[in-house]
């Protein structure tokens, strides 16, 4: 059993939002070799600022799962909602899980029904898995007042695509539930982004999946950037060509990467990593050639009003 006493979520302040973390589990030590084969632990261990917070003495990553909530604009927001429990998984890391995401959720000010919206960067399994939770034998939104937005291109991909048996579960329980429940919208994205509430933006970042998106929040002058999966892990800041060995299209998603980091670098604006280990967020600076992460550690903030 996955449980950890809960504790009040760090948070980062961007203007007047407060960007909570909301812990769902580590990732086991594999998960860095499968995930990001070309970060050995030779090539991780020549960047001294990656250890001891992003990878261990021996030059293995450390890698989390977890969402981010905030309010803006009014709206009690939600970005991507992890692996969720007691779920069937291939990954035996993610399979029937029983975490206590959903009090850490509510600790952070964010009970279930007072959701108003959930960004899904994209539909991966382990950015979906909270979408839903079983209650007599079925499985239900988890969110019963929220809107669930992806990208149409997102959406249209999987949709058209022929998708094996396990992919094929993820979406019986975990999307086509809040479909068939009315709550899945899937937004047209433009090269520019979209916003979706004030400060609030779907930026894309595809490659990793085709319609994928970054969330832009800004405010008061300040801007944050939630990577969902276009950038797995701090590694890639120091080596943007290191892909994911799931990445539908490699290149395209090195070139997001490489547009994304240098859009950041040197204008203090935050990144927040859906897998980035705590501290979790830092600001993007050169390194070389190249780029590092300077962390800034979330505070322990009040609970949402």
């Amino acid at each position: 059993m996955h449980t950890a006493p809960p504790v009040l979520a760090p948070s980062w302040t961007i203007g007047s939002v407060t960007v909570h973390r909301i812990d769902e589990i580590p990732l086991p030590s594999q998960t860095g070799p499968w995930l990001l084969p070309a970060a050995t632990a030779d090539l991780v261990s020549e960047r001294d600022w990656l250890r001891p917070d992003f990878a261990d003495q021996d030059g293995v990553l450390r890698l989390d799962s977890h969402s981010f909530a905030m309010v803006v604009d009014g709206l009690r927001v939600l970005v991507d909602t992890g692996i969720g429990n007691g779920k069937t998984r291939a990954n035996p890391a993610w399979h029937d899980l029983r975490t206590d995401y959903l009090e850490r959720l509510a600790l952070a000010g964010f009970p279930p029904e007072s959701v108003d919206l959930v960004l899904l960067t994209h539909l991966h399994t382990d950015h979906v898995g909270w979408n839903t939770h079983e209650a007599d034998g079925s499985w239900v939104p988890t969110f019963p007042n929220a809107r669930y937005l992806t990208s149409k291109a997102e959406y249209d991909f999987w949709v058209a695509c022929d998708m094996d048996d396990a992919r094929a579960a993820v979406f019986r329980d975990s999307v086509h539930a809040v479909d068939e429940a009315g709550l899945l919208e899937a937004v047209d994205v433009p090269a520019g982004g979209v916003a979706v509430a004030a400060g609030l933006e779907l930026v894309p970042a595809p490659g990793h999946t085709p319609g994928h998106v970054a969330v832009r929040v800004t405010g008061g002058g300040a801007t944050a950037l939630i990577t969902g999966d276009c950038i797995h892990h701090p590694v890639q800041l120091a080596h943007p060509e290191i892909g994911s060995c799931v990445d539908i299209d490699p290149g395209q998603a090195e070139a997001t990467r490489r547009s994304l980091l240098a859009s950041l670098a040197g204008t203090g604006g935050l990144l927040l990593g859906t897998h980035f280990p705590p501290p979790t967020a830092g600001r993007v600076v050169a390194d070389g050639d190249t780029y590092r992460l300077e962390p800034v550690t979330g505070g322990a903030a009040d609970a949402a009003a």
